[in-house]
């Protein structure tokens, strides 16, 4: 008898579902905790070293926040970009060096459309250069009791030396609802538009799961596909991070589970300070698993994602507007594949805020103030590729496009040949795409604020919307 490929796929997933404890455990990390309380509802390796890839911006944000609290820096103020924020490679917004974003709409890109340049334009802005403003991350990730995180970039494009743990992710989210409640809409952007063009969040739970109302998701083949999600229920907020999933639909999917799990048993098993934690550790590699043999990972994976089934009520705006009798209840890998809810998009537009008449914050010596002289290095042309000391990030890397390969290998043929032949390079980039991958994003018209100064209105190329691997 003959079988096909996804039949023997299928089945092996039942199996190891069926027979998980059994299976050979692939490393996953999990965490569940309650925000009010800190209390763990469950946990899986939270204390494992990862990869955070975007949701680095989740720190980055925290920083930015605790700045505009500090008065260093308002919401208002723009943040100019550089040459070194805007050669950072896709997810980016593509504006051109000079653009001027304000500090609110830079965040709301931050988080909606996970873009690197605005990343790299927002640590500038608030600390002069990306390594002063890593130091800022790591202090404040060590006041916050996250041990082990490392952070040396502001968006989480590849380094090897920047790591933490669903644990640390947990404590860094919680921090954000409870110190910043006034932002925590921030978190919760389901779409954004820029000029006319509006794009989604990769948040697939928002509009999906009843609850949902945040956070940040993150990929790069390395790190695999990272979300840290909260979800609010009867007055209850949990958050739920899910480290290293081998694809979007089963990150949603396990995420999912794990939330409804924490709605129905409650029951604390520990407490974030109470999780043995070794302090950080060379993290696991997983781009063979997760961008070249994704078959067999996504099929383990599944040993993990328990038959859980998520009730459907009015929580779930998406499902309310199909009409009809009351829902049934829906197992935890359908709501991954729900159909893309509308939402109102949050606008953003390039250049100052009408009347705005502040500094303007950008790239400058470490330590000085907001609108200080510039340091006009960083507007020069970028560190030779021999000094070992330049930052990897200040390089793009050299094959930043999508999973696609049948329609982007010649590209990557190209930029792979291209990095070879840069032999003075003595830190070679990892090749990756950071967040969702996305295809080099074309020119377009600037979008500023109506009535805004004709000298505010930077050029800008088009902000592309970045798409997860088989998803537009």
């Amino acid at each position: 008898m003959n079988f096909s490929k996804s039949t023997l796929i299928a089945a092996a997933s039942a199996l190891l579902i069926l027979f998980g404890a059994a299976a050979p455990s692939r490393a996953t990390p999990s965490i569940v905790v309650d925000v009010a309380s800190g209390a763990v509802l469950s946990h899986d390796q939270a204390t494992a070293s990862w990869y955070p890839a975007s949701v680095t911006k989740l720190m980055t944000a925290y920083v930015a926040l605790e700045a505009v609290r500090q008065g260093r820096i308002s919401l208002e103020t723009p943040v100019m970009m550089s040459p070194r924020a805007c050669s950072m490679a896709p997810s980016k917004m593509g504006f051109r060096p000079g653009s001027e974003v304000t500090l609110h709409n830079a965040l709301v890109m931050l988080m909606v459309k996970s873009a690197n340049d605005i990343a790299v334009a927002i640590a500038e802005g608030v600390s002069g250069s990306v390594e002063a403003f890593a130091d800022e991350m790591n202090r404040h990730s060590a006041a916050l009791g996250m041990t082990q995180s490392i952070w040396v970039n502001p968006n989480g494009l590849p380094d090897s030396r920047q790591v933490t743990s669903a644990r640390d992710l947990a404590i860094l989210g919680r921090a954000l609802y409870l110190q910043f409640p006034e932002h925590a809409n921030l978190f919760n952007i389901g779409a954004m538009q820029l000029g006319k063009q509006i794009i989604p969040t990769h948040n697939h739970l928002l509009g999906r799961y009843a609850g949902a109302d945040g956070m940040k998701t993150g990929f790069t083949c390395s790190a695999g596909f990272n979300l840290v999600a909260s979800a609010t229920r009867g007055g209850r907020r949990l958050i739920a991070v899910v480290l290293g999933a081998p694809n979007p639909i089963l990150r949603t999917a396990k995420t999912a589970a794990l939330l409804d799990r924490g709605f129905q048993s409650g029951a604390a098993v520990a407490s974030l300070a109470s999780l043995p934690s070794s302090g950080p550790t060379a993290a696991p590699d997983l781009r063979e698993s997760v961008c070249h043999h994704r078959g067999p990972a996504a099929a383990e994976f599944m040993a993990e994602i328990e038959d859980a089934s998520v009730p459907v009520s009015s929580g779930v705006p998406l499902l309310d507007t199909l009409g009809g009798a009351p829902q049934q209840q829906m197992n935890a890998k359908e709501i991954a594949h729900l159909p893309r809810p509308r939402f109102e998009p949050v606008s953003v537009y390039v250049g100052r805020a009408p009347g705005y008449a502040g500094p303007v914050a950008r790239a400058r010596a470490p330590g000085a103030p907001v609108g200080e002289q510039p340091d006009l290095a960083a507007y020069a042309a970028q560190p030779d590729a021999g000094d070992a000391s330049a930052s990897p990030i200040s390089k793009p890397a050299p094959d930043a496009v999508s999973l696609r390969r049948a329609k982007h290998a010649k590209a990557v043929k190209a930029a792979r040949a291209a990095a070879k032949a840069a032999k003075a390079d003595a830190v070679k980039v990892e090749a990756v795409i950071a967040d969702e991958p996305a295809p080099k994003p074309k020119a377009a018209r600037s979008a500023t604020k109506p009535k805004a100064a004709a000298a505010q209105k930077p050029a800008a190329s088009k902000a592309h919307s970045a798409a997860e691997p088989g998803k537009s």
